[in-house]
């Protein structure tokens, strides 16, 4: 039976887009677990042995537009199921990190904390904060005075004084408040 596990990161930012993968494992691989738990360097090795070892993966999206269109959760859902419809091979069962799934057409499970419970969901954990966080380096050299590199978008203390005194880039999403807040502030 093939298992894809699915997961999520970037829910919380103020900045930048929700990026998903889904992971189909061929045999276990050592040392996943629930990407929070890994140091940067840790996951990229394993996000490295994942692409090269795993059965088939994908991932997903939904872009800062879609966030403040659909609200981050149905925004999530959809770069769900985009990661899902994207694999290579459809899996015959998919489990989700959290307490929500997408609407696919194999079945679908969630599994609360799952990213540390399902070897699966903790691959797809891994690949997808490792491709996030390479996208917000990406976007701290095009936006260099909000520190992306450093917080990834997280409305940490660096982030929030940056918003004050630069303002909202293409990148920030509006309908989050404190983003918000500024814009109706320049109004």
């Amino acid at each position: 039976m093939l298992i894809a596990g699915v997961d999520e990161v970037g829910r919380g930012p103020l900045a930048g887009a929700v990026v998903t993968a889904a992971v189909i494992l061929k045999h276990p691989i050592p040392g996943l677990d629930d990407s929070k738990k890994m140091t940067e360097r840790q996951r990229e090795r394993l996000a490295m042995t994942i692409r090269e070892q795993a059965l088939a993966f994908a991932y997903g999206r939904a872009e800062v537009a879609e966030i403040d269109t659909l609200n981050i959760h149905h925004a999530t859902l959809l770069a769900m199921k985009r990661a899902i419809e994207a694999l290579p091979i459809c899996p015959d069962e998919v489990l989700v990190d959290g307490l929500y799934t997408p609407l696919v057409a194999m079945p679908c499970r969630a599994i609360v904390k799952g990213d540390g419970l399902v070897k699966a969901i903790s691959a797809a954990s891994i690949l997808a904060k490792v491709l996030r966080d390479s996208e917000m380096q990406a976007m701290d050299k095009l936006y260099p005075h909000y520190g992306f590199s450093k917080h990834k978008g997280y409305p940490t203390a660096l982030h929030r004084a940056a918003l004050q005194t630069w303002g909202p880039c293409p990148i920030h999403r509006r309908s989050y408040a404190p983003v918000a807040a500024l814009l109706d502030v320049v109004k």
